[in-house]
């Protein structure tokens, strides 16, 4: 399971014209499932999301979490993280969990997140997105589990 976490000033996703989901200050979770993924890396993922410290404290130090600040969470569902791009021009998908797997990982994950307190908004999964960020930093990160 790979996410690619942006920390944001907020964030939007848009589908069909119409706003979907939106958040304030927090982070931005693009979420790939990849085959051979169980609930236990979402567990781990999510536990690991929550808690980095990757916001500042008040002598501009990475020293706080997402809980720490009480920011929000969006998370996306983006399949193409699990492309690889080795070989050729055009990505292999081959790694990416099959549609009805990632889905349900993906559903576990953002209630996993929603236990831990945090306010969690998504897109939506298998649509056509336009997600929109004013990313904090920037501050970018990829984290696997």
């Amino acid at each position: 399971m790979k996410a690619l976490i942006q920390r944001v000033k907020k964030a939007s996703v848009t589908i069909d014209d119409n706003l979907y989901s939106s958040i304030g200050a927090g982070l931005l979770v693009f979420l790939g499932v990849e085959k051979g993924d169980e609930q236990i890396n979402a567990d781990k993922l999510a536990e690991k999301l929550v808690n980095l410290r990757i916001f500042e404290d008040k002598n501009e130090k990475m020293n706080l979490s997402l809980k720490d600040v009480k920011g929000e969470m969006l998370i996306v569902s983006q399949f193409t993280l699990c492309g690889d791009c080795k070989k050729g021009t055009r990505p292999s998908f081959d790694k990416s969990a099959p549609p009805d797997i990632a889905n349900e990982l993906y559903e576990y994950f953002i209630s996993k997140i929603k236990t831990s307190g945090i306010f969690v908004q998504t897109g939506q999964f298998g649509a056509m997105m336009e997600v929109e960020l004013i990313n904090d930093g920037p501050v970018t990160f990829m984290v696997e589990k």
